[in-house]
């Protein structure tokens, strides 16, 4: 049996191949994923690695409490003057001081330097400490007064040398500075698209406004002195606001915020990865169904020889493990490619990212194979136990079918019911209050799972009047793609075959071959190296072939259309794998239009000013210099910025901002107490909340709300009133207060938008008198109302096409999948074309007729996906506040174009197949 499993795997490679795709493409992504962000891990552990060499230990600032990785502020700086006091402990062999931030380097265009989204890392240099130093000297000298170090990445590509001068923006306006030298960091290979800035102490402290103070002091042990030893002297002197932590254990909390983000890109990867695998599971499944149902007698030979129901199960078990195997070997080193490919165009759209050589951990091995293999086997067993049924007796019958299983007559009951109570599992993770995020994930992922599989199992009752519904809509749809084709493919590809070896004169062979070079140069490329092909060859393209038709052929799309009815569980089993994936897209296109339809709402609610000044990537904060660098250009009649950090109240660090008495003129709230005066009227103790923090709490105007901010200073706050932010979302914290108060006890504030308003509104003028204002600021920009709404709508579509990728994996694997069904069929039905070939079809009906039920298909799959996709969008739409539900029409319209193209495209292989079978061989086809 054991052999005979070999053999049915080797004697079917197409089928194999054809089978494997979507194990291959899933295991594929898996192992991609992980070899990638393995990569990208690795190469920042080094980075950060390499900021500590020779370090023992390392000071910082302390905020009060821990901060947020997705909230504005850090770590406060501190006095200088702690680096003298602890370079006098006995235990301290060296310490030196640094001041760090961000620094924009400003190219030849007067735009800033940057590369996609890496950092513009700013940072001071004690050339007298070069133990510290992670830098390397390339060209030039080290900064002095007034001077600047440049990486040699950010020189090449912006035309920069040693000598030059350039432009650097911190805390306020761009200054020109010479370029003393260029610089590489460490032995890092790349530290991706990062900028970096080195100065001089004194200058690095003016630039990113820290006179007198450190950001971090590094200490190395004298000799015999141990690592805690260090910590615990260094410990005693340190005063409040600062720590010190050993250098592998600072190295590690600086990696902290990116090691988060690597774990939530794997986790985002792989959700996609596990999506491809599991449609490439429909796919192995109603593969290895149709082609068990084909060897029905081969099964009732093998009972009749001998071979018990457990032999059979396992041989076809076998042919699957060896399947699943060979998928996922193939997908594992196919992940490297994927890896390597990421990285490149990463690199080709400026994303470069850190990068020292590929990683090919043992886990990826273990689990890509595992994962593969498992997945094949899961898929295969329900196909197996069918072939268990085949009884000897069918050796000897003409035709025979498995017969059904004694729970068949249940399946739609139990389809039904799986459904539902997949809908039950997401409509509880969604709405029961309370969940742990695993618990909500979890009912969610099982959830989707159910329906999925429920609605697959129970569409076989919806295949014949969604088939006979999807008849008109494939044959029209089919023309106006025909008829949009022709003059671009389908006459070129006739012309210019014709000319090369068809029949005809010479004359009308040239100037058919003349007009299919007008009509397709590319074509004319292709058929050339076909024509030399025919001619080094044996091979004969298909010739002679007819003048291609527009109309469709009645007979042919008759039967296509009867042949998509014939069988509904096969024809359901093939469009479930389209339907997942379209179901996917769908209701993250809905999704998406429910999302930006309320932000934009929000925006026309909050945003009341003419004008916002952002960062040129639209969300980085920027520092309080910009604004002050307008407020008195002629014209501003109100302008107030919204400071942006985090404060601890009631245990839980929350979000927090500021505005200044101005306010109320360019934003408006939606008050439940208090008005627009009060936001301009919080002095030095007032606050304004949100609704659901101040619901959350308790609070009501009048209450106290002691806030703790990063200093450790708690500030006794009057709620002065309570506001209700928009569903779409608000740049506003829990908890709002004055500037003053503010700034008084966060050091470095930085403002998330600053809001302008004009006399005469938006006008040519104004928008150029802003633009002039900011140019001491590139890296800061003035938008209009529609222009903000634009650009930040603009990123999440950026997010929406990045997810429209991925799942076009899901897609990819289903057409993979309509492929093989379709190439099994024919061989299922070669005597049956045969026939029709013998009593008149045409190649070209035959093509039309495969082409036909494959549209058909794929229509069931788009209806049925884009039908659970809007259901489930709608589920999450009525929980999330955030989002509305929004049906986007356009949208689905080009889902469905794209599924009629699935089916063309998937059609034409079997197609050609089928057109090229010999009438009198089929007809004696076993």
């Amino acid at each position: 049996m054991i052999r005979f499993a070999l053999r049915g795997v080797l004697g079917r490679k197409l089928r194999t191949a054809l089978t494997a795709i979507g194990v291959v493409l899933g295991v594929a992504l898996v192992s991609g994923t992980y070899v990638l962000t393995d990569s990208i891990s690795s190469a920042f552990d080094s980075i950060f690695s390499e900021n500590y060499k020779n370090t023992d230990a390392a000071i910082t600032g302390k905020p009060a409490f821990d901060l947020s990785d997705d909230g504005a502020g850090g770590n406060p700086p501190f006095d200088q003057g702690l680096l003298a006091k602890v370079s006098a402990l006995p235990e301290v062999g060296v310490a030196d001081g640094a001041v760090s931030g961000e620094a924009q380097l400003i190219g030849h265009d007067g735009k800033a330097v940057v590369f996609g989204g890496a950092p513009n890392l700013g940072f001071s240099i004690n050339t007298e400490r070069p133990e510290f130093n992670t830098l390397a000297l390339v060209k030039g000298d080290w900064p002095t007064a007034g001077e600047v170090v440049i990486d040699t990445k950010t020189a090449q590509a912006k035309g920069f040398a040693a000598g030059d001068s350039i432009g650097v923006q911190a805390r306020g306006a761009v200054q020109q500075m010479k370029i003393s030298g260029l610089v590489e960091f460490g032995s890092v290979s790349s530290i991706g698209g990062a900028t970096l800035a080195g100065f001089d102490l004194p200058t690095a402290q003016k630039l990113f406004d820290k006179p007198g103070k450190l950001d971090q002091i590094l200490l190395a042990a004298k000799d015999g002195v141990s690592t805690q030893q260090l910590l615990a002297a260094v410990q005693k002197v340190l005063p409040e606001g600062t720590q010190v932590r050993s250098a592998d254990d600072q190295a590690a909390e600086d990696a902290k915020g990116t090691s988060s983000f690597l774990t939530f890109f794997r986790t985002f990867l792989l959700v996609f990865g596990g999506i491809a695998l599991f449609v490439g599971s429909f796919v192995i499944a109603n593969s290895l169904s149709i082609t068990i149902a084909q060897r029905t007698r081969e099964f009732a030979t093998l009972r009749t020889l001998g071979a018990s129901r457990r032999q059979v199960l396992y041989s076809v078990v076998l042919e699957a493990l060896l399947t699943g195997l060979v998928s996922a070997v193939a997908g594992l080193f196919l992940g490297l490619g994927i890896a390597t490919g990421l990285f490149k165009i990463f690199d080709a759209a400026g994303l470069t990212l850190p990068n020292n050589g590929l990683v090919f951990r043992t886990r990826t091995i273990v689990v890509a194979l595992a994962v593969g293999i498992v997945v094949t086997l899961l898929a295969s067993l329900r196909p197996a136990w069918r072939a268990t049924r085949v009884p000897p007796i069918a050796a000897v019958r003409e035709g025979a079918k498995l017969p059904p299983g004694r729970y068949n007559r249940f399946r739609p009951v139990g389809a039904a019911l799986l459904a539902v109570l997949g809908i039950a599992l997401v409509v509880t993770g969604l709405f029961v209050n309370g969940l742990s995020t695993g618990a909500l994930l979890g009912l969610l992922a099982v959830g989707v799972l159910l329906i999925f599989i429920g609605i697959a199992l129970f569409s076989a009752r919806l295949v014949r009047p969604l088939a006979a519904a999807s008849d008109p809509i494939a044959r029209w749809s089919v023309l106006v793609l025909t008829i949009v084709v022709w003059p671009l493919f389908s006459l070129p590809y006739w012309l210019l075959r014709r000319a090369f070896w068809g029949p005809g004169s010479g004359l009308s062979r040239l100037g058919g071959l003349l007009l299919g070079a007008v009509l397709n140069p590319v074509l004319l490329v292709i058929v050339g190296l076909m024509a030399v092909r025919r001619a080094v060859t044996r091979w004969r393209p298909e010739w002679p072939a007819e003048f291609p038709g527009v109309l469709s052929d009645r007979p042919a799309v008759g039967i296509g259309g009867q042949n998509s009815r014939r069988d509904p569980h096969r024809t359901a089993s093939t469009a479930a794998a389209l339907m997942i994936g379209l179901a996917l897209v769908t209701l993250v296109a809905t999704l998406g239009a429910g999302i930006i339809r309320p932000f934009e709402d929000a925006v026309d609610k909050i945003f009341s000013a003419d004008y916002a000044i952002t960062a040129q990537n639209n969300f980085s904060p920027l520092p309080p210099t910009v604004a002050a660098a307008i407020e008195h250009v002629p014209g501003v009649d109100a302008l107030s910025s919204v400071r942006g950090g985090q404060g601890r109240a009631f245990g839980e660090t929350i979000p927090i901002t500021g505005v200044d008495s101005q306010a109320p003129q360019v934003v408006t709230f939606d008050w439940k107490s208090g008005s627009q005066a009060t936001l301009g009227e919080l002095g030095a103790d007032g606050a304004v909340l949100d609704a659901d923090f101040a619901k959350k709490h308790s609070l009501t105007v009048g209450s106290t709300l002691p806030l703790e901010t990063v200093t450790g200073k708690t500030l006794p706050l009057k709620v002065r009133g309570i506001f209700q932010p928009p569903a779409g979302g608000s740049p506003f914290g829990n908890v709002t207060i004055s500037t003053a108060a503010f700034d008084a006890t966060n050091p470095q504030p930085l403002n998330l938008y600053t809001f302008v308003s004009l006399h005469g509104g938006v006008t040519p003028a104004n928008t150029a008198t802003l633009q002039q204002a900011l140019s001491t600021f590139p890296n800061a920009k003035a938008l209009t109302r529609e222009q903000f709404k634009k650009v930040q709508s603009d990123g999440i579509k950026s997010i929406l096409n990045v997810l429209y990728v991925l799942l076009a994996l899901s897609v990819l694997v289903s057409l993979f999948g309509i492929v093989n069904t379709l190439v099994l069929t024919v061989f299922e039905r070669t005597r049956e074309l045969g026939m029709l070939r013998a009593i008149g079809l045409t190649r070209r009906q035959v093509k039309r007729m495969i082409r036909h039920e494959s549209v058909i298909t794929a229509l069931i799959g788009a209806v049925i996906g884009i039908l659970l996709g809007l259901g489930l969008a709608s589920l999450l739409a009525a929980r999330l506040d955030e989002v509305s539900f929004a049906v986007p029409t356009g949208q689905l319209v080009l889902f469905g174009v794209v599924s009629v193209m699935v089916g063309i495209f998937a059609a034409i292989w079997p197609a050609r197949r089928a057109a090229r079978l010999d009438p009198l061989e089929a007809l004696q086809y076993e």
